[in-house]
C-alpha cells in the first residue's frame, strides 16, 4: 500500500510539473500494479529497463544517420569546428560515467533510492530530464572513487 501511495504522490507531482515521460512511467508501474502482475514483471523491467532506455536513445540519436539527414561530409564539416571537439570529449565522458554508473548501481543498489529522488526533483522542480540516474550513478561512482583515493 505504501509503494502505491507514494506513485500517486509522484504521479501528482509530475502531474502539477506537466512532466509527459515521468506521467506515462508512473501511469505504467500504477497500471501494472492495479492488474497485480508487477511483482514479476518489475523485477524484469529493473534488470532490463535501463539496457532498453540506452538502447532506444542509441535509436533516437542514430536515427538521422539512417534518415541521411547526417552523413560523411557533415562529420567532417563538424571536427572543423571547435565545439565539435568539446562535444564529443563531452560524449566519452558521460559514456565513462555512464558505465561507472552501471557500476555503482549493480554494486551498491541502496543508493538507487537518493538518485532516484535527486532525478525527481529534477524533472519536476527544474524540467530536467529522467536519464539522470545513470549519469548520476556515474558522478556518484567518480566522486566515491576520488573521495577513497584520498583516504
Amino acid at each position: 500500500m505504501e509503494s502505491f501511495l507514494f506513485l500517486l504522490l509522484l504521479l501528482a507531482i509530475s502531474i502539477v510539473a506537466k512532466n509527459q515521460s515521468l506521467i506515462f512511467a508512473i501511469a505504467v508501474l500504477l497500471l501494472l500494479k492495479l492488474v497485480g502482475t508487477e511483482l514479476k514483471v518489475y523485477s524484469f523491467i529493473q534488470s532490463k529497463g535501463i539496457n532498453w532506455g540506452v538502447t532506444i536513445i542509441t535509436i533516437a540519436v542514430l536515427a538521422p544517420i539512417a534518415s541521411g539527414a547526417i552523413g560523411f561530409k557533415d562529420l567532417a564539416d563538424a571536427f572543423k569546428s571547435p565545439y565539435a571537439w568539446v562535444a564529443c570529449i563531452s560524449g566519452i565522458i558521460v559514456a565513462l560515467l555512464a558505465k561507472g554508473g552501471l557500476t555503482l548501481l549493480s554494486e551498491d543498489p541502496h543508493i538507487t533510492t537518493a538518485l532516484v529522488l535527486g532525478t525527481i526533483l529534477a524533472i519536476t522542480l527544474f524540467k530536467g530530464v529522467a536519464v539522470g540516474p545513470l549519469i548520476g550513478a556515474g558522478i556518484a561512482y567518480l566522486f566515491m572513487k576520488i573521495f577513497e583515493y584520498i583516504q
